[in-house]
This record gives structure tokens, sequence and C-alpha cells, in this order.
């Protein structure tokens, strides 16, 4: 069975990628985290863009493990903000601060802006690599890339999701926060989602 590895060290954003793959019907594809992986150390976020820094841990998978290596970059992008957090969304805070700080953070940012300038998109950008050469950049390189329009609500609610779901108002959940919806219902609507389904005719090239 062919391998694919999830390059990413965050545990719910692995379980929501698997997830999103099994229930879109990747048969014949054994999908790997870093622990089933061989082990090496993850690069630096270094990139200016989600495709810049999706890449970067692509092509470092693949070149680690020799594996077809997919990640995903993704990040909470506010109108009124310029499109920030956007690339600096987990370290919004600090680079120490986690999901509850940086959601924090923002409602106090946008705790002065009326509705219609409280516009907000989550953003995911997906990168398959198969490495062709000790660079890893010889080989195939994909870019995929989903967004989920909404608002920032004006408190935190719901209990599910992670990072700023519970603050993130999807136009399309009925008033609902991305932290209020079912798992199946979130992947059917997400930024994530999107993603991966413009990358499934790849992924089924590796079988």
């Amino acid at each position: 069975m062919a391998e694919l590895l999830l390059a990413s060290a965050n545990a719910k954003k692995l379980a929501e990628l698997r997830r999103i793959l099994v229930r879109a019907g990747v048969d014949g594809l054994a999908v790997l985290g870093l622990d089933e992986a061989a082990d090496y150390e993850l690069p630096a976020e270094t990139g200016t863009s989600f495709e810049e820094n999706a890449l970067i841990k692509a092509r470092a998978g693949a070149v680690a493990t020799g594996l077809p290596t997919l990640a995903d970059d993704s990040g909470f992008a506010v109108d009124a903000l310029s499109g920030m957090p956007g690339v600096l969304s987990a370290r919004w805070a600090g680079s120490r601060a986690g999901d509850e700080a940086n959601r924090h953070l923002l409602l106090e940012q946008m705790r002065d802006f009326a509705p219609p300038q409280r516009r907000a998109r989550f953003v995911s950008v997906c990168a398959l690599v198969v490495a062709g050469s000790a660079d890893g950049r010889s080989g195939a390189e994909i870019l995929t890339r989903g967004e989920w329009a909404g608002s920032v609500a004006v408190a935190a609610s719901g209990a599910g999701g992670f990072g700023y779901d519970p603050v993130f108002l999807p136009d399309d959940a009925q008033g609902r926060t991305a932290a209020q919806l079912e798992p199946e219902e979130k992947d059917a609507l997400s930024h994530r989602g999107a993603a991966l389904a413009k990358m499934l005719p790849h992924l089924a090239a590796l079988r």
C-alpha cells in the first residue's frame, strides 16, 4: 500500500486532516503522522505566505522520509486587520501563546468594530511534494487553496474545533461558530476541507 506523510505537529490539525481524507474515501493510501515516520526536525515556518510555509513543511518531510508528503498551512484573516493574523495566526499573542491567548487578543483588537467591519475568513493551503532529488524540489509540487468566509464573533462560543474556531461565525453555519459545528459539518464547509477536496485527484495518483 502506498504511504503518505502528513507533516504536522499539531495533533488536532492532524486528526482533522486524517478525518477529511478518510471520509473522502482515499483508499489504497496509508496516511502516516510524524510519529509513524522517520524522526526528523520540523523546519521553522519562515515564509511570508501560506503557500511558502506549506511548501517548507512538505519539502522537509519528503526529503527526510522519502515519502510523498502533504502539509497544510492555514490561518485566520481579518479584513479590518489587513488580513492579519494570517500566517502569524498560531503565534498572534506571542511565540509561546496558546489558542486561548490568541483568541483573547483578537477579540480585544476587534472590540470596537461594528458587524459590517468584522468580516474574516479562514484560509488553508495544502502542499503535496513528491521528492525527486535530495533537495526535494525536482519532483512534483502541487498547491491547492481553500477559503471559508464569515465574520469575527463578539465572544468565543463552542467547545469543538481548535484555534480560532470559537470566534469565527461562518456565513454558511446558521449563526453558529465553527466550534459549535459537528465535525462532519465543519469538514464539509471548511477551508481545509475545500483545499483537500482539490488535492484528492493528485493523492489518488499516488496509489
